[in-house]
């Protein structure tokens, strides 16, 4: 398994949240954030899902590997799973 989380530091509606991918397949992120962490599938940000605080040491607990943000970066372009920027969006 190669679930990655990078550490809690995005701010959002006051709190701070990870990136939780996969460098391996969708499948395989959907199935450990469905059965781990209880998050919806409806929750999908197109390559990632979005942690909040909370839950990111229940998701190392349950496997993910924590990583700085760039090299979760990295290995999901490295992967072919790092979804293109559509013109003027908004990071995050």
């Amino acid at each position: 398994m190669a679930v990655l989380i990078d550490p809690p530091v995005w701010p959002w509606r006051g709190r701070r949240w990870s990136h939780l991918v996969s460098d391996v397949s969708y499948d395989e992120l959907h199935a450990f954030v469905t059965t781990e962490l209880g998050i919806p599938r409806r929750a999908f940000q197109g390559d990632h899902y979005d942690v909040p605080d909370e839950l990111y040491e229940v998701a190392v607990a349950a496997g993910a590997e924590p990583v700085g943000g760039r090299e979760l970066l990295a290995r999901l372009v490295g992967a072919g799973l790092r979804l293109k920027k559509r013109r003027g969006a908004v990071a995050g």
